[in-house]
């Protein structure tokens, strides 16, 4: 299955407590169809002291959200939009549906 989503998209998130945040994704979990967005989902995690951290504590931390809550935004419009695909030198590339801009 092919992914619209990629590493380092601006996405804004659609569904759920944090919908209209926007954010760029750090990290894309295929097997679960999950994306990890920066400042998005925040969740708190308490952890015991260890080496790492002798004063242990709650730390806050980036959860995955699913990629069916997320859409694209637009690099010209600033609005989130479709995916297309088109071939273009005989390369597969991505294009916003709304303005038809080529993506990175």
């Amino acid at each position: 299955m092919k992914l619209n989503i990629k590493k380092g998209d601006n996405v804004q998130v659609m569904t759920g407590v944090d919908k209209g945040k926007t954010g760029k994704v750090v990290e894309i979990i295929t097997e679960k169809y999950r994306a990890i967005v920066e400042g998005v989902n925040i969740v708190h995690k308490h952890t015991k002291p260890s080496t790492n951290s002798p004063q242990g504590g709650i730390i806050q931390k980036e959860a995955s959200i699913h990629m069916s809550n997320l859409m694209i935004v637009d690099p010209s419009e600033g609005k989130p939009t479709r995916i297309g695909r088109k071939i273009e030198n005989g390369k597969s590339v991505r294009y916003a549906k709304k303005s038809g801009e080529i993506l990175k």
